[in-house]
């Protein structure tokens, strides 16, 4: 892998040269034989002058290749396209994917959209107005119009013949969609299937009715758990008549679970990973800020609690030394609790009906881990301070403070799950500071108890 970044590093530089020294043969052979990411990576680290010059070199379609594979949500997209003339922004963007060219467009204002659009011919442009009316986070959001579709009476020699003539307009050829008198989606064949039938059969006779697709309002982690159970490179998109209105490639389903882990990821945090680097200190504090501030107000109930119980720590000051140890470990129980939870949400490995039996599950493995790390301290304590009932209290507080966490860090997320909203949304520092509160409340308690047994031992 260092042997082929160095490569690529020494091709930068040399195409830098060309660049330099305006030798455009030598810089166009050299660039357009690089894969499109590549193209992508060296496009994004020039500065505006070199790009002004990628634009006169480069034509819109041999721009289009390179910004497909260009990362839709990069912030600089708006920058790079009002740098281009409109005339030659328009054609690039013709030129992609509808899908990829829609997820560009959406950076810009609607006046912005409009005259790119304008630009265009009807049909095209109405492609990606269709696309721009859906949710972003749905299947008609990621979905393309740019796939091959049949009608059943075709034999499979005119589809062949009708597939050549497509097929360069198409993002994937792997799947071709069949089609009734309706339009209707009726059936699905692979290009394998297409080249091995007889050239007299009828596509109607071969192929597959059970289709897998998925409805235009689905929600994009359903689409790509479908990918997931059914291990498609594309799925076919209907709307609510069963028309089929665009596909959606296995490329764009691994850009919405990178997604949906990041997003996953700022819930378990509790932070904005999204972040850019170009955001000044005052937009990076004020994306962190109303957490760490919602987050403060829960911890002055765990300080409040702690102060109502000073007359107890006046009398045996030593449970101080082990509050730490106690909500620290019951913290960390319930963010474990948490993570599992979440992720067997997002994958729905469970089924939401097994809402009480999971509970009980996680209810069960939170006392058996409680009753051993209990065991651990009471022993640990009991050696340490020559004082087994302080071990014990310290033990018990343990134990009951783990189950209750495990329980809070599967019964929350489950909870907003079945209520509708993002079960990531109940972070890990959510639940490490509310598995503070009320471990402090178990210990105290606890210790209330048989503070009479171990003060002066």
């Amino acid at each position: 892998m260092e042997e082929a970044e160095k490569r690529l590093h020494e091709k930068f530089h040399v195409l830098n040269t060309f660049l330099d020294h305006d030798d455009i043969v030598k810089f166009r052979k050299t660039y357009l034989d690089m894969h499109f990411y590549d193209q992508s990576t060296f496009y994004l680290g020039l500065k505006k002058e070199d790009r002004m010059k990628l634009y006169k070199i480069l034509s819109p379609n041999e721009m289009g290749d390179m910004f497909d594979t260009i990362e839709d949500d990069l912030p600089e997209i708006p920058e790079f396209l009002a740098e281009m003339n409109v005339k030659y922004a328009s054609q690039m963007l013709n030129y992609m994917y509808d899908d990829n060219a829609a997820d560009v467009l959406e950076h810009l204002d609607k006046s912005e959209i409009d005259a790119f659009l304008n630009e265009m011919p009807k049909t095209d442009a109405n492609n990606l107005r269709g696309l721009l009316h859906y949710d972003t986070e749905t299947a008609g959001g990621i979905m393309t119009t740019d796939f091959v579709k049949f009608s059943q009476d075709l034999t499979c020699s005119e589809a062949i013949k009708e597939l050549r003539r497509v097929a360069g307009d198409a993002e994937t050829i792997y799947y071709l969609y069949i089609l009734d008198d309706n339009k209707d989606l009726v059936g699905v064949m692979s290009l394998r299937d297409l080249i091995l039938a007889s050239a007299s059969t009828k596509l109607s006779e071969v192929m597959n009715v059970d289709v897998v697709a998925v409805n235009v309002d689905d929600e994009q982690e359903k689409v790509a758990q479908v990918f997931r159970d059914y291990e498609l490179l594309a799925v076919p998109v209907v709307d609510h008549s069963n028309k089929l209105v665009g596909i959606i490639t296995v490329d764009d389903v691994i850009e919405v679970i990178d997604d949906e882990a990041q997003q996953d990821y700022s819930g378990l945090a509790g932070v904005d990973v999204d972040e850019s680097i170009n955001d000044n200190p005052f937009q990076a504090a004020t994306k962190r800020l109303p957490w760490l501030i919602t987050l403060l107000l829960l911890s002055m109930f765990t300080a409040t609690l702690v102060n109502h119980y000073e007359g107890l720590l006046a009398e045996a000051s030593i449970l101080a030394v082990f509050i730490s140890t106690i909500t620290g470990t019951a913290g960390n129980a319930g963010t474990q609790s948490l993570a599992v939870a979440v992720r067997r949400l997002a994958t729905e490995e469970i089924d939401r009906r097994d809402f009480f039996k999971l509970l009980g599950k996680e209810l069960l493995t939170g006392l058996m881990t409680g009753i051993v790390t209990g065991v651990s301290i009471f022993v640990i304590v009991g050696l340490w301070k020559h004082n087994f009932v302080l071990g014990l209290v310290i033990g018990v507080a343990m134990c009951a403070a783990i189950t209750v966490a495990n329980v809070a860090g599967s019964f929350i997320p489950m909870l907003m799950s079945r209520l509708g909203f993002d079960p990531a949304v109940a972070s890990g520092p959510f639940i490490s500071t509310l598995s503070d509160l009320t471990s402090v409340l178990i210990y105290f308690s606890i210790a209330g108890m048989f503070l009479q047994y171990f003060v002066g031992k």
